[in-house]
């Protein structure tokens, strides 16, 4: 059986690479939106964000999002950037290894 390797990705505030199932993508649609990716695959220029609300924060002030996407966050995304990370990710297979 072959093993499948993790994809790893870099968080654009810390520059920490981790598995891209452990990063928040946002994504910059064709169409010049600026929106959260909950699956990883919506088209467009994606950055990756960590789950730690330092990171969060700190890209208003390092303007490391606005460079990783190639525009100005509009000024909802900035807030929700402000407040921290919305939620925590569920990790696949959810309830398994309760039964």
């Amino acid at each position: 059986m072959q093993v499948r390797e993790v994809p790893t990705r870099t968080c654009v505030a810390c520059r920490t690479a981790r598995p891209k199932r452990e990063l928040t993508r946002i994504v910059r649609t064709p169409d010049g939106r600026v929106v959260l990716d909950p699956t990883g695959r919506l088209a467009g220029r994606g950055a990756y964000l960590c789950a730690e609300g330092v990171c969060w924060r700190n890209t208003k002030t390092k303007r490391a999002l606005d460079r990783a996407l190639a525009t100005q966050l509009p000024p909802d995304i900035l807030a929700m950037l402000a407040a921290g990370h919305p939620e925590p990710k569920q990790t696949e297979g959810g309830a398994r290894g309760q039964e």
